[in-house]
């Protein structure tokens, strides 16, 4: 597609990545459209300042403006009578990862990063390396980066950063979005079995894994830690790029200063690179970093630049973000929906509150909200990912087709189910005292639990 003035109408823009697409369109200079079933801030604030109409929900009026191009997003089905009008007169449609390597990315340096965890974070440190190194990298992130004003632009060639999620792309594409990206430096974070209303097994998400590791050219590179068993066996099944690994001698390696993680000297090849000081806490930002730092240098930002940009980094939004204090009790955000993820953010926080006050309480808030989570796939897996609380506060939310109470029995400290937000905050608060770390993970609004708790403690101590 070379003429810009032409029409794209986008099924669900809201979404983080759809709306981030919709605003590189905008910025190429094409006219966009977009509707989803909820039009909702923060998304639709930013569209709607960058002049993108947005039409509430999916109606096939929305088409009487004649679009040129649909552009579907992989939440959209057959059955959708937008998807069906659109099939059904003919009108031209591509996928949200296709339309973007066709447009952007095969034109570009791309360095992706993908993995079960720590995408969103490992993709916002990369960007901000980039950007401090006066590279000016454009870059599509799935969340909210602190650093910068927005989750997509352009940015000045070569280079883009990308979010490479596994989800497949989407209802005529099962392969994942990230086959579409072409990465020249490819960051695999860890691999584990999710998404299970798409996925059968580890094996199928390794397979996909494995179509991306074959389209890493000879002179890219391939950057992964050394002990992931699963992505070590993905390697084996043919590589034709140069690897890097972390945890290891001839590699990446750090020597932690502080135990929280909030202080650490980066190692590559034996030969100290130099140390990060920053805000971030937590073993699984120092593998983030190394990741980011490590992708940086292929671009050709040496590690020393790559480590100062670090100490001025700021978290992504919903990554361990502090929601607020009430009488030295700590509410945090975090977008922890695996057990793998939900393990290694109550780690560092219980780090963190040893090295302060090793009296002091972390509690945990879960909402079990994703499709996996909520088919019951992790149950038997979650109690053991909580053990770093002290106490545990799960929410029994309708579409969860599992019970929560199964937890109680194998959890190894006190657990309260609830099945009404509001219950659950009057729960929370009086179990609450100060100098406790609260810490809230879902990978949904979680009915703005965070803003209500953080209104029942100032009640409870403006009054008490």
């Amino acid at each position: 597609m070379t003429n810009k003035t032409q029409h794209l109408h986008i099924l669900g823009i809201c979404g983080t990545f759809m709306g981030g697409i919709a605003a590189l369109a905008k910025e190429l200079g094409f006219r966009v459209t977009g509707c989803d079933a909820q039009v909702y801030p923060p998304m639709s604030t930013q569209l709607e300042q960058l002049g993108i109409e947005l039409k509430q929900g999916y109606q096939v009026e929305h088409f009487d403006d004649e679009p040129d191009l649909v552009i579907v997003g992989n939440a959209m089905s057959r059955g959708n009578v937008m998807v069906e009008y659109m099939l059904d007169r003919n009108i031209p449609y591509m996928s949200g990862p296709q339309w973007l390597l066709e447009n952007i990315l095969k034109d570009r340096w791309v360095l992706a990063v993908s993995g079960t965890h720590g995408k969103t974070t490992t993709s916002s440190m990369l960007t901000w390396i980039l950007e401090y190194a006066h590279l000016s990298p454009g870059f599509l992130i799935g969340g909210v980066p602190q650093n910068f004003d927005c989750s997509a632009r352009l940015g000045n060639a070569p280079f883009f950063v990308i979010e490479a999620d596994e989800y497949d792309t989407a209802f005529f594409d099962k392969r994942s979005k990230f086959v579409h990206y072409r990465p020249r430096t490819l960051v695999i974070n860890n691999l584990e079995f999710d998404h299970g209303d798409i996925f059968n097994n580890l094996s199928d998400i390794q397979r996909q894994f494995h179509h991306l590791i074959r389209m890493v050219p000879s002179n890219g590179l391939i950057l992964s830690p050394k002990n992931e068993v699963a992505i070590n066996e993905t390697l084996a099944m043919g590589c034709w790029t140069p690897t890097e690994q972390s945890d290891c001698e001839n590699g990446w390696q750090v020597q932690k200063i502080v135990a929280d993680g909030s202080e650490f000297k980066v190692i590559f090849n034996g030969i100290e690179q130099g140390t990060v000081k920053w805000s971030l806490i937590g073993d699984f930002n120092i593998d983030n970093a190394l990741m980011a730092i490590a992708a940086a240098r292929h671009a050709g930002v040496p590690s020393h630049i790559a480590i100062e940009a670090l100490t001025e980094f700021i978290n992504t939004k919903r990554r361990l973000e502090l929601r607020g204090t009430v009488n030295k009790i700590k509410v945090y955000d975090d977008f922890a929906h695996h057990p793998t993820a939900i393990a290694k953010t109550l780690a560092g926080v219980r780090a963190s509150v040893e090295q302060e006050c090793g009296d002091n309480r972390v509690i945990a808030v879960l909402e079990p909200r994703s499709n996996t989570m909520k088919s019951g796939v992790h149950k038997d897996t979650l109690p053991d990912s909580l053990c770093q609380a002290d106490h545990v506060f799960l929410f029994q939310g309708e579409q969860v087709k599992w019970s929560v109470n199964d937890l109680i029995e194998n959890c190894q400290q006190p657990c309260i189910i609830e099945d009404d937000i509001s219950q659950l905050v009057a729960k929370i608060t009086d179990y609450a005292q100060s100098g406790d770390s609260i810490v809230v993970m879902s990978n949904g609004s979680f009915d703005s639990i965070h803003e209500k708790l953080l209104k029942s403690l100032s009640l409870k101590y403006s009054t008490g």
